[in-house]
């Protein structure tokens, strides 16, 4: 019976991650990030006191031959407004080690895009992630993941 107990205690606890508005993976074409590959990930946002932690997991081999990769995010608010920024995502440090857990061939690596956010307009949102490198069809990003998290904090 004590195992029971503590079996279905420990899946509880598992099962009690943060809230999330949105947690999706994008792959990119084993030929290359191009351009025109937009990506996209469409939420929608019911309470507009919650504070939120915007995170960027990346999926690279390590044969990618850049020490960071720059793109444009795009976010499309309810009411039609659109707000771009120009980030870099640095995958090494300085002096050319990876950044994240790194294998043989593959890194992964989490990136907090932006913490303490909040939505002022509860509805339908979009983010887009365009590359902006300066070679089109980029070779070695495997995948995206967004994941916008509730932090369990309220904005006053």
């Amino acid at each position: 019976m004590r195992l029971w107990i503590l079996l279905f205690g420990t899946v509880l606890v598992a099962a009690c991650g943060k809230p999330t508005l949105i947690d999706r993976e994008t792959d990119i074409p084993a030929g290359g990030w191009a351009y025109g590959d937009t990506l996209r990930w469409d939420f929608e946002v019911a309470d507009t006191n919650a504070i939120y932690d915007l995170l960027l997991t990346i999926e690279h081999g390590t044969d990618f031959r850049y020490q960071n990769c720059y793109v444009q995010f795009h976010t499309l608010f309810p009411q039609g407004e659109v707000l771009t920024e120009q980030v870099s995502l640095e995958l090494q440090t300085r002096v050319g080690q990876w950044l994240g857990d790194c294998g043989s061939s593959d890194c992964e690596l989490t990136i907090p895009i932006q913490q303490n956010a909040f939505f002022n307009q509860p509805g339908k949102y979009a983010i887009l992630m365009e590359q902006y490198m300066r070679q089109d069809s980029l070779p070695g990003i495997e995948s995206f993941n967004l994941r916008i998290e509730d932090t369990g904090k309220r904005r006053s």
